[in-house]
């Protein structure tokens, strides 16, 4: 402990570094956190960092996905759940089924099932890689709700392909009736069991007397259980975390309050990069551990990463040609979903694009560390390093080769240059602030008209909502006042929550527009 220790903080310090680095120089920071990683690995004398497979999903999973699905817009998700559950779930088979079929015939050994584990782990693309590197680039809604919500289901479809797989890698055999059987329950029970212990957590939120830190520590550890209730049960923990964390980030103005929604946001947004910087950093430095065991097993380093480019070049093509399948499917069939005034040109491109974004990364590593070191009669796990250093060149290829390029491929293709823009959000803004004033005015004459104490200085009190006070007046404010200014502020949060039922407002303008109005009443409660 007193060796791995000094290790992990200064790796949180380099993280915190790198990230400020890759954000000068416009690179997504697992980039430069996994290239760090594997040159600090080569350093003489370093302790070898080792994770127990059993507690990989639990420590890093969880929490990563939570924290995934309360970013993500449910509006968006809804409206694109067509094309989102195709690249979730028949996207992610149709890759682990190709991996499967070609390193069954190209490795020697290697059968149809260790195909499918090893599809399993490297089939579903990185939503953080993906996110850190489209953050330098413009990018339609559309395209960033369907990368955002696929990210988050692939997950749980992988997963289960990756258990399927290891049971009948265990057993040497599979039974497509027990199989199906536990597919709907993995999928339908992990749900459920989301759902129903995130509806629990919401009322213990509002009838216990919490406060911030209370309710952001309890945030904290119910990604935990939810994970570890549906895994006891036998159904997909990840769908669990998932569920029940879109069904509270829904919630989340119903049963936190503002002092809790600001304070965790940051709590979470420093949590989950720490998180991410660490599972980067470990892909880097596990390397001479994955290089070493294929030595001890006799494998020639050259002809694993030749299987490992292979692999990564398979898993490209095969999300291109999904990517246009899932397009042409949908001229046929569901025209009307097409967004209007697509091009030609730029509506044979965007598949291209969605294919060019499959980069790997925390899931894919979680799962095959995840593997046993040994099966259940003893005997060393078949292929176990070649897999773990395959999934590792796949990590670090689509990274480099695919995270590097994507910028440069959005640019230069200019598929994103005509989309709404700053002066469209700033129109939907100006009208969002126009229907703020509004609805404030309306409840202000409607219910404080009659009140001697209150009609008289209507038109300055509505000067005050909209000039937000400067602190020389607030001094000046009478409780009352303060208490109408904060109901005034929970009327807006209610027509914001109606006007996010259209859907051609934008999600992240609305959210934006709520945590303002957070900061506004944390700031009346420190008067």
């Amino acid at each position: 402990m007193q060796t791995i220790l000094p290790l992990l903080l200064a790796m949180i310090a380099a993280i915190v570094l790198l990230e400020m680095w890759a954000t000068r120089l416009k690179v997504a920071y697992p980039i430069l956190l996994v290239i760090a990683g594997l040159l600090i690995s080569f350093v003489p004398g370093l302790p070898v960092i080792r994770i127990d497979p059993d507690l990989i999903f639990f420590l890093f999973l969880p929490p990563l996905l939570f924290e995934a699905s309360w970013a993500v817009s449910f509006k968006e998700m809804r409206k694109w759940w067509r094309i989102i559950t195709s690249f979730a779930f028949l996207v992610v088979f149709f890759t682990a089924l190709t991996v499967a079929v070609f390193t069954n015939q190209l490795i020697p050994g290697f059968t149809i099932a260790l195909g499918f584990l090893l599809g399993g782990i490297v089939s579903p693309p990185d939503a953080v890689s993906t996110g850190a590197i489209t953050r330098f680039v413009k990018i339609s809604r559309s395209t960033s709700a369907v990368l955002e919500g696929e990210s988050l289901l692939n997950d749980a479809s992988s997963l289960i392909i990756f258990r399927f797989a290891l049971v009948a890698v265990g057993t040497g055999q599979f039974v497509l009736q027990e199989a199906i059987g536990s597919f709907f329950w993995m999928v339908l029970g992990g749900a459920a069991i989301g759902l129903a212990l995130a509806w629990f957590f919401v009322q213990a939120h509002k009838r216990l007397p919490t406060d911030a830190p209370s309710d952001i520590v309890f945030t904290l550890i119910e990604p935990y259980i939810l994970y570890r209730v549906a895994e006891e049960a036998h159904a997909s923990g990840v769908l669990a975390v998932v569920c029940g964390g879109l069904y509270m980030s829904a919630q989340r103005l119903n049963f936190l309050t503002s002092a809790s929604r600001i304070r965790g946001y940051s709590v979470w947004e420093s949590f989950v990069f720490v998180l991410n910087g660490i599972v980067f950093f470990i892909i880097g430095l596990d390397l001479p551990e994955i290089v070493g065991g294929l030595r001890a097993d006799g494998f020639p380093l050259n002809r694993a990463i030749g299987y490992g480019v292979f692999v990564t070049v398979l898993l490209i093509l095969a999300r291109i040609i999904s990517s246009y399948a899932a397009m042409v499917s949908t001229m046929i069939f569901r025209r009307s979903v097409i967004p209007k005034g697509r091009t030609g040109r730029r509506r044979w491109l965007m598949p291209l694009l969605m294919g060019w974004t499959g980069m790997r990364g925390v899931v894919s590593l979680a799962a095959a560390l995840a593997i046993p070191v040994t099966l259940t009669d003893g005997s060393p796990f078949p292929h176990r390093n070649l897999i773990l250093f395959i999934t590792f060149v796949v990590i670090l290829l689509t990274l480099l080769v695919q995270g590097l390029t994507l910028p440069y491929l959005i640019r230069r293709t200019g598929l994103f240059d005509n989309i709404k823009g700053a002066e469209s959000e700033e129109s939907a803004r100006k009208e969002m602030k126009k229907g703020l004033k509004e609805v404030v005015y309306l409840h202000l004459k409607e219910r404080y008209e009659n009140d001697p104490d209150g009609h008289a200085g209507m038109e300055k009190f509505l000067r005050q909502w909209e000039e937000r006070t400067k602190a020389a007046d607030d001094t000046r404010m009478t409780e009352k006042n303060k208490a109408i200014f904060i109901e005034l502020l929970e009327i807006q949060r209610r027509y914001l929550s109606e006007l996010n039922k259209d859907p051609n407002i934008d999600e992240e303008i609305i959210r934006r527009q709520l945590y303002q109005i957070d900061l506004e009443e944390e700031r009346l409660k420190m008067i």
